[in-house]
């Protein structure tokens, strides 16, 4: 499968417009034989809000208008899409990414790891479990930013099969060695294909980085923009490639296998409850 990664601007509080640009990169790249696309976090709405009461007129439900919008193009190209958004539920909102195919919304994820900054102040943590889903015969999970720095959150998707994470993001000035290492590292220790989207622009004193990439399961650098411009890149991706976990080197002298050779039993000290709280930050 072909898949494209859209680095890309976006106007804080103006879905409509973000929207408009997003489905008129869906049909280039569908043109180009992409047949799934991947845009930045919050692509829908902006990221930088300032308070809760500010960001909720922008979230919507899952599905919602914004969905329905990418659906129709979906429909007419026979293509899917990750995207991010907010989330309307009840009284919380979500930073969230969705699964768009042609037949509507295959799944969604709400972040789980959240920074002090942006609208990330003021969501609510991701409380679903992770989840892989099929677009086409493509097993794609979804993460979203700063869930990257937490290697944890990629394995869990490994694990239930994924053969593709994506990771729309918001990187500022900071993130740098994020988009340059860990990338290629999630790639490799879980050996499945990784596509990182970061967007680009100034909002609201937000300089981002760009550097979006997709790497292979071996951690190669498969693609990646040049620089802070829009820019779109494309990668062939081959599902088998990353369900081959077991990598035979030197026939019995050199195996391994990533998800075989885990330790499980080693690793409860990773699930224990702490009681660290950053001020400010709700439980």
């Amino acid at each position: 499968m072909k898949v494209a990664g859209v680095q890309m601007d976006i106007t804080i509080g103006e879905p409509a417009r973000n929207l408009a640009a997003m489905t008129s990169h869906l049909r280039e790249t569908a043109a180009h034989g992409a047949q799934l696309t991947v845009f930045p976090e919050c692509a829908v709405p902006g990221y930088c809000f300032s308070s809760l009461q500010e960001a909720v007129p922008f979230a919507q439900p899952i599905p919602g208008p914004a969905t329905a919008t990418m659906q129709a193009v979906c429909a007419e190209l026979d293509c899917y899409t990750v995207f991010g958004m907010l989330e309307l539920d009840g009284p919380k909102i979500y930073n969230a990414a969705v699964l768009v195919g042609p037949a509507g919304v295959i799944g969604s994820y709400r972040k789980v790891h959240l920074p002090w900054l942006g609208v990330d102040m003021f969501t609510s943590f991701g409380d679903r479990p992770f989840a892989v889903h099929a677009a086409g015969d493509l097993r794609v999970g979804m993460n979203i930013c700063y869930d990257a720095a937490f290697p944890e959150a990629a394995r869990s998707l490994a694990i239930l099969g994924a053969d593709l994470i994506v990771l729309p993001t918001n990187w500022p000035p900071g993130a740098e060695c994020t988009a340059a290492s860990v990338i290629n590292a999630r790639s490799i220790e879980n050996a499945v294909y990784y596509l990182a989207v970061n967007r680009v622009g100034i909002e609201r004193g937000f300089e981002f980085i760009g550097r979006s990439k997709i790497s292979d399961p071996s951690g190669v650098t498969l693609a990646q923009t040049q620089g802070t411009g829009e820019e779109i890149i494309y990668a062939e991706v081959d599902p088998q490639k990353a369900r081959r976990k077991h990598i035979l080197r030197v026939p019995g002298k050199h195996e391994i296998d990533r998800l075989a050779d885990r330790r499980p039993e080693m690793y409860g000290l990773l699930v224990e409850p702490h009681s660290l709280r950053r001020p400010g930050r709700q439980a």
